[in-house]
């Protein structure tokens, strides 16, 4: 999780404390997740800021930080799909601007099989909110990635590097499509 939120920061796609993490793992029968805490920059992420939760979003170890504010997101998302254990929620800013804008992200070569035309929007509701965990969570049933609509993305993957290299993979196609639609004049 250290190395993954370093590289997320690095690439520019958390800037500032925006942004988190998580994973989820088994450990003695239990299913836990792992996720970063609230208020704190993923580039100063260090093993020992790391929170472990129950599926029920009951803290099982912390030092002194708070689970992400986004924590109840995370969890309905993991609910809801036993196939991915990784969720990335990124604030990048090209396709935060296209959150922003109201304008679509089109599902471009390299991310896999196209069955839609577009990355999904969920529509805003006020981050750490149970409207939105409960959206997102829904909108990420059947689909990979959703643009949060005036707020940033959600990529999910069956691990970090995944679920992360998905995430970067939107961001660098929302500015190819940013770039043509300036040089096109669209």
């Amino acid at each position: 999780m250290v190395e993954i939120s370093s590289y997320l920061y690095e690439k520019g796609l958390v800037p500032g404390k925006s942004g988190n993490i998580s994973i989820r793992f088994k450990k003695d029968e239990y299913e836990r997740v792992a996720v970063t805490p609230s208020g704190l920059s993923l580039k100063a992420l260090d093993e020992n800021d790391i929170i472990v939760v129950d599926t029920k979003g009951n803290v099982i170890y912390t030092t002194d930080k708070k689970p992400t504010s986004e924590l109840l997101m995370h969890l309905k998302i993991y609910g809801n799909r036993d196939d991915i254990n990784a969720v990335v929620h990124t604030h990048s800013p090209i396709a935060t601007g296209f959150a922003f804008a109201g304008e679509k992200i089109e599902r471009i070569e390299g991310f896999g099989a196209i069955k839609v035309q577009f990355i999904p929007f969920v529509d805003y509701y006020l981050p750490g909110s149970v409207e939105l965990a409960e959206a997102v969570s829904k909108a990420l049933k059947k689909t990979d990635v959703v643009i949060l609509k005036g707020h940033g993305i959600v990529a999910l993957g069956k691990n970090l590097d995944e679920a992360s290299i998905l995430a970067e993979f939107v961001e660098e196609s929302a500015k190819t499509q940013f770039i043509k639609r300036v040089l096109s004049g669209e």
